[in-house]
């Protein structure tokens, strides 16, 4: 049987949070403390009935009456006997810090190919990124394509079959962020994903097929009393540039429910949505719809209206000064 103590380390290395939304259970924050409820996964049901206390992990479903810690769940989720859920669950982290590891050292490599191939500096200066100190603080690297499955090959040891799992290389070998800027996507200081942004042909966005997880650098906010919240990486690039240290990006305009989470778990909290100004009004329609649930869980969002057309990044490119955006949040539309 395995000892209390290698329980007890799996238990903490895989909160039971986390570990269900690798199996896509959508969860939404209730109470004031770090609760969550969602469709309970163990028996059909359309309300939900399933709830995850995050801080003591452990679950409990008022539908069919299972409870316990993440052992206890996989028990019942895969039909497994105690010791074969602990071996299950070793194996999949034994698996998950594999994946830290190979994700790692791609990203050194793509951080060490930046600095020398001027095509990919000079688009970051067309996208108004010109601060080597932001730069080298949020990762950034350069895919040229061609050497990265010798790199992580032969000098990092790993293997073919786990690059191709990861989704960094095709079958035959490519690099899947060929000719792309690669932001990595970091949450409790773990590469969760990466984000490819080409400098050349289309498609122009590419991540991982990997989940998002939480907010982009949250854990390096340190607990703000407000937050400015954008789509893209590229937005909070030039704002950290810009000295507002205080942004986060959500990959795009719609939230997780871990996202969701992380804004509101200080309820005094302000929290500035700045998303896009695009002609279709996606980007605003979405920010409307994000601070009606936000003040519906006790926060108090603000509109950050950017001229038409524009999100954060084209407009300091357009030559907006950090003088101009701050006007941006005190002129900030409140609900």
């Amino acid at each position: 049987m395995p000892n209390c103590t290698e329980v007890e380390k799996l238990k903490r290395d895989l909160p039971l949070l986390d570990y269900l939304k690798r199996l896509n259970w959508i969860g939404r924050p209730v109470g004031s403390g770090n609760e969550y409820a969602g469709l309970c996964p163990l028996h059909p049901e359309t309300r939900p009935s399933f709830y995850v206390n995050a801080e003591k992990n452990l679950f409990h479903c008022h539908g069919c009456g299972y409870g316990g810690d993440l052992i206890r769940f996989v028990q019942i989720y895969f039909k497994l006997s105690f010791r074969d859920s602990v071996a299950q669950l070793t194996r999949e982290w034994d698996e998950l810090t594999g994946d830290d590891g190979i994700l790692h050292d791609a990203v050194a490599f793509y951080q060490y190919q930046l600095q020398h191939h001027q095509e990919a500096l000079d688009y970051l200066h067309q996208r108004g990124l010109r601060d080597p100190e932001i730069l080298c603080q949020l990762r950034l690297g350069y895919a040229p394509g061609g050497s990265l499955r010798g790199h992580l090959l032969s000098v990092c040891g790993h293997r073919f079959d786990r690059l191709v799992d990861l989704g960094l290389i095709n079958q035959r070998g490519h690099d899947s962020f060929f000719r792309r800027i690669v932001f990595p996507c970091l949450d409790q200081n773990r590469i969760v994903n990466l984000y490819g942004r080409s400098i050349g042909a289309p498609p122009p966005h590419r991540f991982l097929p990997r989940v998002k997880n939480g907010l982009v650098a949250w854990e390096t906010l340190r607990n703000p009393s407000s937050v400015i919240l954008v789509e893209g990486l590229f937005d909070l690039a030039v704002l950290w540039q810009a000295g507002f240290l205080n942004t986060t990006s959500a990959l795009g305009c719609h939230l997780t429910s871990r996202q969701f989470a992380q804004l509101c778990d200080d309820p005094n909290r302000l929290v500035f949505i700045a998303f896009d100004s695009d002609a279709n009004a996606a980007g605003q329609s979405a920010a409307l719809k994000l601070a009606h649930q936000l003040y519906e869980s006790g926060m108090e969002p603000r509109i950050v209206q950017l001229p038409e057309n524009h999100d954060p990044n084209s407009f300091f490119v357009a030559g907006a000064t950090a003088a101009d955006f701050k006007r941006c949040l005190e002129d900030a539309q409140c609900l």
